[in-house]
């Protein structure tokens, strides 16, 4: 977590080896914010398909998707299988894995509202990607 970004959000700054990796990534820091994950089945799964005219705005989407089906379904999916092709325009197709949300059974933690667009950005690095994403809480 990165302190001192924002007041009433929780930064958060993602790094991984590829695009593939980085939406999983994103999307399992998520779900921590959300909910211990060890405390969460994953009997329950989904297949997303999303897609986007860049790389970043998939990645929004792809959040925001996750934070959606929380909120309307009460589902939660720490684990989660992505395919990302193309950088612009881009798809994304995954497999997530997960719970309704119990709170009789598990271990939430904030209620996260939505992603947004304060000091969002995704970014090629060396040997890899970096996002930074601001989530409010």
């Amino acid at each position: 977590m990165i302190e001192d970004v924002a007041l009433a959000d929780c930064a958060l700054e993602v790094e991984a080896t590829d695009p593939n990796d980085l939406f999983e990534t994103a999307a399992r820091a998520l779900a921590e914010l959300m909910v211990d994950p060890s405390t969460v089945g994953t009997g329950l799964s989904r297949v997303i398909a999303l897609t986007a005219v860049r790389l970043d705005l998939l990645l929004y989407d792809w959040l925001s998707e996750l934070i959606y089906r929380k909120d309307r379904d009460r589902e939660v999916f720490p684990e989660t299988h992505v395919r990302v092709e193309g950088t612009g325009p881009c798809r994304l197709e995954a497999a997530a894995r997960g719970d309704v949300l119990d709170p009789g059974r598990m271990a939430l933690r904030a209620d996260v509202k939505a992603v947004t667009f304060h000091q969002f950005a995704v970014m090629a690095i060396d040997g890899g990607w970096r996002a930074r994403l601001v989530i409010d809480i």
